[in-house]
């Protein structure tokens, strides 16, 4: 659902490090296997491990790894949550809450809820139980152990929070998205996106700077190739526990109305390799490759030619390197391309709807080039019109809007792999679409619904932050779409990946957001095009790219980024 209520108080800035050498550094226990719940203590973190009930202390500085509950495993098997204030810990298990001392670490019960208690947190004599299948934060008082109030959870998955002054911290599994909480009114201050997948526990730890770094540990399980000598072949595919703890930094910009959160510096290139399946002649050719695009996450800290030179233009405001070929001929072979060194950090917009209750109309410059059908989107057939009606039903909202339109599109398609792109009508009928498919209609919804938007991608880097200095190839392009609020400018929301759950409710993650490893190149224009005499090849030959090259697309993960 889409969060209404940011405040417009916000935090500037959280957690810069004084150097390199003082930054954090991630966390990787020894003999743990799901850890689902972290706290600060004494200079160190704690942590449950929920699948072996280990309470775990673990130093950040060397990953040593303790088990402090070495004779009482069994009462914390399956437990969730993890709080400490002064000498008693808190967690959760099945629908209970418990407490126990630090020196005593016998469970005693606070509360039951009716549905799973996730997670909980406390604050001096106030305690904060998260439940997902009530969709609150529920808040206690400890000594009367009545209850106070509720907030409605930000997010659709399952909640770990943590407390800081009167900030309420809260990451959720599905939504990949820590929020920063008013304490007091459970207000959405801002939030920002973890750079891995499930996040389970989150905790601030004093540093020796005097600032807080912010840990968050994550757990799910990793597919690997493992060597199996009794079988024949020996390898085969199988999956693992996978746990760790890892410091996120972020920057929020309330200004700009963004926040930034853990960045990469990666390097990335695309090549073509000519290879034409048939003999070809072609004269005068030009053949144009859009180049990285500098954006509020991406910064392009410099592009290089790769096999032959190039030259650059500026098309509808993009960078797009030209590579000129006098004559093509029969059996003639090149690799050329581009190789970029760039600065890529996740993004989340923090807007609501209440932000566009009152917005300037389209000018008609975006109306003629972003409303109109220019890339077979079947806006003129009854079916999608229909579609587009349907979508929307009353609403005059534009967030609400192009939301209602996205989760339409989810109601109605399941992905799936295709050769080729079919129209939207099509597609909305089969029930099934690629990425590509989920934003040709997207597009043309939103764009029967006076939504301008336009087609952004073009590839995402493997999300193995972990493999540095690794060639990593993607397996497929992707593409998504941006769309335009006048009087703020243009917001991204993603294709197909929030499509993840059967009838919703599906997570905003990456509604007005992206993860750090999308590539952002030629936004609104042709990612790669071919003129023969200044006319398109297509108009001459029945010929395509693929008919010609080969092309190969790598990234390396050269080093985390330094917080801003």
């Amino acid at each position: 659902m889409l969060n209404l209520g940011i405040s417009s108080e916000q935090p500037s800035s959280l957690t810069a490090f004084s150097s390199p050498q003082t930054q954090p550094r991630t966390i990787r226990p020894i003999a743990v296997y799901a850890l689902n719940g972290l706290a600060a203590w004494q200079g160190q973190l704690l942590a449950l491990d929920s699948l072996r009930g280990y309470l775990v202390r673990l130093d950040p500085a060397s990953d040593n790894t303790i088990v402090l509950n070495a004779h009482s495993t069994e009462p914390f098997v399956d437990a969730t949550g993890l709080a400490i204030w002064g000498e008693t810990i808190w967690f959760t298990q099945g629908n209970n809450v418990y407490f126990c001392g630090l020196d005593d670490l016998t469970p005693q019960l606070f509360t039951t809820l009716p549905y799973t208690a996730d997670a909980v947190g406390v604050w001096e004599s106030t305690i904060y139980v998260t439940c997902q299948k009530a969709g609150y934060i529920f808040i206690y008082e400890r000594s009367t152990q009545r209850r106070i109030t509720q907030f409605p959870l930000p997010g659709v998955g399952i909640a770990n929070l943590t407390v800081r002054d009167e900030e309420l911290w809260v990451c959720d599994r599905t939504e990949q998205t820590v929020y920063c909480l008013d304490r007091a009114t459970g207000t959405l201050q801002f939030s920002i996106l973890t750079p891995f997948e499930c996040p389970t526990g989150l905790a601030f730890l004093p540093e020796a700077t005097g600032e807080q770094a912010l840990y968050v540990s994550y757990a799910s399980e990793e597919a690997y190739i493992r060597d199996n000598p009794n079988a024949d072949p020996s390898h085969e595919l199988t999956f693992r526990d996978r746990t760790f703890v890892h410091p996120l930094y972020f920057h929020n910009d309330p200004k700009e109305r963004y926040a930034l959160s853990n960045g990469y510096l990666i390097e990335m290139s695309y090549v073509e390799e000519l290879l034409p399946l048939d003999e070809v002649h072609l004269e005068n050719l030009e053949w144009r490759i859009a180049l990285p695009t500098e954006t509020d996450r991406q910064k392009v800290r410099q592009v290089e030619a790769i096999g032959m030179p190039f030259t650059e233009e500026i098309q509808e405001g993009q960078k797009v390197a030209v590579f000129k070929f006098d004559s093509l001929k029969p059996h003639e072979r090149h690799i050329f391309g581009w190789k970029a060194l760039l600065e890529v950090r996740a993004i989340k917009y923090q807007l609501t709807p209440d932000d566009f209750n009152h917005i300037p109309e389209l000018s008609p410059e975006f109306k003629a080039r972003y409303l109109i059908d220019d890339d077979e989107l079947a806006m003129d057939t009854p079916t999608i019109q229909a579609a587009a009606r349907e979508a929307i039903g009353t609403e005059t909202n534009i967030l609400r809007k192009i939301l209602k339109i996205r989760n339409f599109v989810y109601d109605r398609l399941s992905y799936g792999i295709k050769p080729h792109i079919d129209s939207p009508d099509v597609v909305l009928e089969r029930g099934i679409g690629s990425c590509g498919e989920y934003v040709g209609l997207l597009l043309a919804l939103a764009r029967l619904n006076g939504i301008a938007c336009r087609t952004v991608g073009r590839y995402k880097c493997p999300p193995y932050p972990e493999r540095q200095r690794i060639p990593l190839e993607p397996d497929y392009n992707h593409v998504w779409i941006e769309f335009y609020v006048p009087s703020f400018g243009w917001l991204p929301m993603e294709s197909n990946p929030d499509d993840v759950v059967e009838r919703g409710p599906y997570p905003t993650r990456f509604f007005m957001g992206l993860p750090w490893f999308h590539a952002e190149i030629g936004k609104g224009v042709t990612f790669e095009s071919l003129r023969s005499g200044g006319v398109p090849v297509g108009d001459l030959f029945d010929l395509s790219i693929g008919d010609l090259a080969i092309n190969h697309i790598r990234f390396t993960i050269l080093e985390e980024l330094p917080p801003i």
